[in-house]
């Protein structure tokens, strides 16, 4: 079973605001939406482009390359150009500090 990685405390990540963690060579990308947390992987299915880059509201996230967005909820996409979803990933608060990580890894 992989290890957890610390993405950041939670006062670091305000609602409406993401951070970026890395699990090996995967970068995982953490929502805060309204006090919830998701993760998902930080590239856009549509051509391999970081979704840190682009803006979140609400639950969608936008691809800042062609506006392809994403429910950060389960990674789907929601318009084109992107058609496939991103992989979503397990998050976890512990003592006031955000986790996530890679299950495939």
């Amino acid at each position: 079973m992989p290890n957890w990685i610390r993405v950041c405390t939670t006062a670091e990540l305000l609602p409406g605001e993401t951070a970026v963690a890395w699990d090996g060579d995967t970068p995982i990308l953490v929502c805060n939406v309204d006090g919830d947390l998701y993760a998902l992987e930080d590239r856009c299915s549509h051509q391999d482009f970081e979704l840190s880059a682009g803006e979140l509201h609400g639950h969608e996230i936008t691809c800042s390359l062609h506006d392809a967005r994403f429910d950060v909820r389960t990674g789907n996409a929601l318009c084109a150009p992107a058609y496939s979803p991103v992989r979503p990933f397990p998050v976890k608060v512990e003592d006031g500090v955000i986790y996530t990580r890679d299950d495939q890894s």
